[in-house]
């Protein structure tokens, strides 16, 4: 199954799919396209950025561009809504939906909730309009899919808060996470000190420590180096760069300190990640 919605040139894409046809599954060579997987029946196995992933009965992922993935063609009752910047642009819509730092690139790795018994129904409502307005060919379908796009990713905020800040949090503080998160998506290959960051939110860095204590379990700093990693090991594994042009990529002048960083957190260092990684896939 695979319907969609574009527009002259396919500037704009939107894609309703299970990714059990060969068309949906070009959709992965791509570039630009944003993903939301709902796994509807049972657990589905995904592989993202070269890892194995279990995507739980109604659980939904949601994948940047930037997110390298795999989804099995016999998979069962899997949903995927796809979307390019020119359909929705997340940044530009930032202060209706408030998902840029949150859904997406709000973490190293693609964010995963799980729909309550009314939150399915809640889903399933919406696929089925979203089927719906997929087969009315007018001038208003971009806008009504664009609405019901917007819809699902303020009700998946909404979900995503909840799970993940036990405590109550001012809309304040909730910016400043947020707003760090996009700002370590947009310079980690050149700032790779918290207090760079800091500086750049206009807050110290004891400051920033202390509201992710507070309502996270990762440190700012942790949010660098695993955003480092995260691009070092799509490098390493989709590439054909060398540890050199990786380590400069990446913002390191020495070769040395990226091994050095990159063992320190995986055990292993660079060329023998990729060489273990590759002999399993």
């Amino acid at each position: 199954m695979m319907l969609n919605y574009s527009t002259f040139k396919d500037e704009d894409i939107f894609v309703l799919t299970d990714f059990k046809c060969d068309p949906a599954q070009d959709l992965f060579e791509k570039k630009g396209l944003f993903k939301v997987l709902w796994s509807k029946e049972e657990e589905v196995d995904l592989k993202v950025d070269g890892y194995q992933l279990k995507l739980k009965k109604n659980q939904i992922i949601f994948c940047t561009p930037l997110n390298i993935m795999e989804v099995p063609m016999e998979n069962k009752g899997l949903i995927s809504f796809v979307f390019n910047k020119q359909f929705f642009c997340i940044q530009t819509h930032d202060d209706q939906v408030s998902c840029h730092g949150f859904l997406f690139f709000g973490s190293a790795q693609p964010q995963v909730i799980d729909l309550t018994p009314s939150e399915e129904q809640h889903f399933e409502m919406m696929h089925q309009m979203f089927i719906k307005d997929l087969s009315i060919k007018d001038q208003l379908q971009g806008e009504m899919l664009r609405s019901l796009l917007k819809r699902l990713l303020i009700s998946s905020t909404r979900m995503l808060k909840e799970a993940k800040f036990e405590a109550p949090i001012e809309n304040g503080k909730m910016n400043i996470i947020r707003k760090y998160y996009i700002l370590v998506e947009q310079h980690f290959k050149e700032f790779h000190q918290v207090k760079d960051y800091a500086n750049l939110l206009f807050k110290s860095p004891k400051t920033l420590s202390n509201i992710f204590s507070n309502h996270e379990e990762k440190s700012p700093l942790m949010v660098i180096n695993e955003r480092i990693l995260l691009e070092a090991k799509r490098l390493l594994l989709y590439s054909n760069q060398s540890n050199d042009e990786i380590a400069e990529e990446l913002g390191y002048k020495d070769a040395g300190h990226f091994s050095k960083f990159f063992k320190k957190h995986t055990k292993l260092n660079p060329s023998s990640y990729k060489k273990a990684k590759l002999a399993t896939s």
